[in-house]
């Protein structure tokens, strides 16, 4: 990832533009009928972790989507993400425990932002029980480098006896699809790509990070990973004719 350079944040201009994120919600009333062409899954059970400050009301059209496609879809059903935390880690980790015992099968999960950091390590601590994983706008390069008020950040507890830093950038032992948007006003798309291996891809959409997890294009790539066979999954390909930005862009990097 070297090539990359630096990773910094994510220039003003580009922050300014974060309001388009209720534009990308609105899109979506308009874009059900495509919505509703997307490929039905196998019932399997997926887990939606909030971005940062946000609760699962952030995460309902996702789920909703998600829902109707035939999945068992899951909140995480721990209030507002304050940022991580012991309590945060042992909580995270019962409730996957708790609907990877009730449904018998395993998990997806789809994270947004800060949530798809704690996807990663989730399937990190229970690959046994982790399907794949798919993260929207998840800074997991650099968590500092990102354009949320510095104010907010110090209120988010770490832990201090672990470089999370140098955690965070190994790579998982599942499937791993990383969504990204180089025009993300909130993190930096250096930050949020995987490097390039067998089980990982990234895939660019045109969005803002307020947006991502409502974004119509992104649904629908959402919908198409998910709806891989159980220990069948393969890279993202577009479907012949379509031309971005009505599909996502596959890069590694």
């Amino acid at each position: 990832m070297s090539e990359l350079g630096a990773i910094r944040r994510p220039s003003p201009g580009l922050l300014l533009l974060e309001g388009r994120a209720l534009f990308e919600l609105a899109a979506l009333l308009p874009t059900m009928p495509l919505l509703r062409r997307a490929p039905r899954g196998d019932g399997h059970p997926v887990l939606v972790l909030p971005p940062f400050v946000a609760s699962d009301l952030i995460t309902r059209p996702l789920r909703g989507f998600l829902r109707d496609r035939g999945y068992r879809v899951h909140g995480w059903k721990l209030g507002r993400n304050s940022g991580p935390s012991p309590e945060l880690v042992a909580a995270l980790g019962e409730r996957f425990a708790e609907l990877f015992q009730r449904h018998a099968r395993k998990v997806s999960l789809i994270g947004w932002s800060l949530g798809g950091i704690y996807a990663r390590e989730l399937a990190r601590r229970f690959p046994d029980g982790v399907r794949q994983v798919i993260t929207l706008g998840s800074p997991f390069r650099d968590p500092d480098a990102t354009n949320v008020p510095r104010a907010l950040r110090q209120r988010a507890p770490r832990p201090d006896d672990v470089d999370i830093s140098e955690v965070l950038k190994q790579p998982i032992p599942v499937p791993m699809t990383s969504i990204y948007s180089r025009t993300d006003g909130i993190a930096p798309w250096e930050s949020c790509v995987s490097d390039p291996g067998p089980m990982a891809e990234n895939i660019e959409v045109e969005s803002s990070h307020l947006g991502i997890g409502h974004h119509p294009v992104v649904m629908l790539t959402i919908a198409d990973r998910l709806a891989q066979p159980d220990g069948e999954w393969k890279k993202f390909k577009a479907p012949p004719g379509w031309r971005w930005p009505l599909v996502p862009r596959v890069a590694d990097w």
